[in-house]
């Protein structure tokens, strides 16, 4: 039996843990969806449209930021959100290589 490798970078572990903490939410993924649908948008129009209490939203998007998933920027008194579409594909494809690895 072969033995696996335990030589692990902390660091990159936690990046990666806070990225699939971010992705396991249904609705965080839902939050999501919504902002890659709309290119661009502001948190008001975010819990107004799915229907969040405003505090929900901000604290599922704080995660999402912190996560690196999603991308802000001020516009006056309102803060737009976008896709960080490279990492949510650097993402995608670690989360697939590993299900196809543990699949055989």
């Amino acid at each position: 039996m072969r033995k696996a490798k335990v030589n692990i970078n902390s660091e990159k572990l936690q990046l990666s843990s806070e990225i699939l903490r971010a992705l396991a939410h249904p609705l965080r993924m839902k939050i999501l969806e919504f902002i890659d649908k709309n290119e661009t948008i502001n948190v008001n129009k975010i819990y107004n449209t799915l229907k969040l209490e405003q505090s929900i939203t901000s604290q599922h998007l704080k995660i999402l930021r912190l996560a690196g998933l999603v991308i802000t920027s001020r516009e006056g008194k309102f803060i737009h959100y976008s896709i960080n579409y490279e990492k949510m594909e650097n993402a995608m494809t670690a989360i697939k290589k590993f299900l196809e690895d543990i699949e055989g």
